[in-house]
């Protein structure tokens, strides 16, 4: 029995989005029942950021979902989300990519992923500096990969009540995404992904570029440990 109006605060959040900005409902820690209310509604694409936790939900869940990969991801676990995982939205070094590169290779699957930034000034966030951003993408050996497909750019604001912080953050984050655009990814229609916002600032994060916002504790109430 589900005790949060998940409807409720779904369609709040989808209320504020505009026309060509997706949702991503972050369900970790969170019951099936939870999830399935959201799919009732219409929501198809659910993030999640422990590698046990999403196969459970992956093998008693309706399979059309699209699962986000969206916590830092050790490439030792790589290997049991890549037959089914539809995004890996936070690849932050050369060795994870190709990582993914290598386990999508043997589900004969490319898998879609973002270079995460590291913008915020916390200290505990992982992500690529965006100088370490722009030698990653120089050095040029992801462009031997088959099996993986870079679609953008992903990062989390810091966690602060300053708002200019928070929107010059993503200012930073929409000029990386442009430079990267215009440099590697010109002719390519599917390096088209800004991820950033959440929760607590996902409003400023549209009006900065967004083109996905990763929502859950206003969706779906405080965690189920």
């Amino acid at each position: 029995m589900i005790d949060y109006d998940v409807k409720g605060k779904l369609h709040g959040v989808l209320s504020h989005l505009p026309q060509g900005v997706r949702l991503v409902a972050i369900s970790k820690y969170h019951p099936n029942e939870y999830i399935e209310a959201a799919y009732e509604e219409g929501q198809r694409i659910f993030g999640e950021s422990h590698e046990q936790e999403l196969r459970l939900k992956h093998e008693t869940l309706p399979q059309d979902i699209q699962w986000h990969f969206i916590g830092h991801l050790q490439t030792n676990k790589v290997k049991y989300i890549a037959p089914y995982v539809t995004m890996i939205e936070a690849v932050d070094s050369l060795k994870l990519l190709k990582e993914i590169d290598k386990q999508a290779a043997k589900c004969n699957r490319v898998i879609d992923v973002l270079l995460e930034l590291h913008i915020a000034e916390e200290e505990t966030k992982y992500g690529l500096t965006p100088d370490a951003l722009r030698q990653l993408l120089a050095d040029g050996e992801w462009r031997e990969f088959s099996h993986v497909r870079i679609c953008g750019l992903m990062m989390m604001a810091s966690f602060v009540d300053d708002m200019e912080q928070i929107r010059s953050e993503f200012r930073l984050a929409r000029s990386l995404f442009d430079e990267v655009k215009t440099q590697y990814f010109a002719d390519k229609d599917y390096f088209c992904e800004r991820s950033w916002g959440m929760s607590h600032d996902y409003p400023i994060a549209v009006e900065e570029g967004s083109t996905m916002v990763r929502v859950g504790t206003t969706i779906f109430g405080p965690r189920v440990y």
